[in-house]
């Protein structure tokens, strides 16, 4: 599959992703790409954001990439149920592990547990060995639990502007790879 042939959704995380994030990147780049924007960035409430996520994805004219980052990874996971039909592959990066009670702040444990059902569609999991929002084991846990395709990005933290993945390109290539394969 093109990137011109699907619709290609950007779920970012808490607090949104901002000007130097690889995802607000490639949204500017990819001429079908759209964020799933917000209400409210910084007080996520898991069921405003995946009625939020299911709106977009029922607006899309073209079968659906999902491209999420950190809390979008569980607000996707958690609107399966409501958009599979329209969603041809998912590129999940940095998956939190918000059943963990240390992650901060508080108030993200409201996105957990994830449920651990096969996904119905393509997908690959892009996780960090120190993520300080969660393990590599947990990454390793829940793609395999979804089916999902694990890329070990090494010591990468989360995977974000802060982390020094702006531009992130080694990102665009396994994204054009995985699109590839759709």
């Amino acid at each position: 599959m093109k990137a011109s042939d699907a619709d290609i959704l950007i779920i970012p995380g808490y607090t949104n992703s901002g000007p130097d994030h690889w995802q607000t990147r490639w949204q500017l780049r990819l001429s079908t790409a759209r964020r799933v924007e917000q209400a409210e960035w910084s007080k996520p409430v898991r069921e405003d954001w995946v009625a939020r996520l299911i709106e977009e994805v029922n607006a899309s004219t073209r079968p659906v990439v999902l491209v999420a980052h950190s809390l979008g990874v569980p607000t996707l996971i958690h609107a399966v149920p409501q958009i599979a039909d329209k969603v041809a592959g998912a590129f999940l990066v940095a998956p939190p592990d918000v059943a963990n009670p240390a992650i901060r702040p508080k108030h993200l444990m409201t996105f957990g547990p994830y449920p651990r059902e096969p996904l119905p569609f393509p997908s690959l999991t892009v996780a960090s060995r120190n993520d300080p929002f969660g393990s590599f084991e947990h990454a390793d846990d829940i793609a395999n639990a979804w089916g999902s395709l694990l890329v070990d990005a090494g010591e990468s933290g989360h995977i974000n502007a802060e982390s020094g993945h702006g531009p992130w390109p080694e990102g665009t290539m396994v994204f054009a790879q995985f699109l590839n394969r759709l």
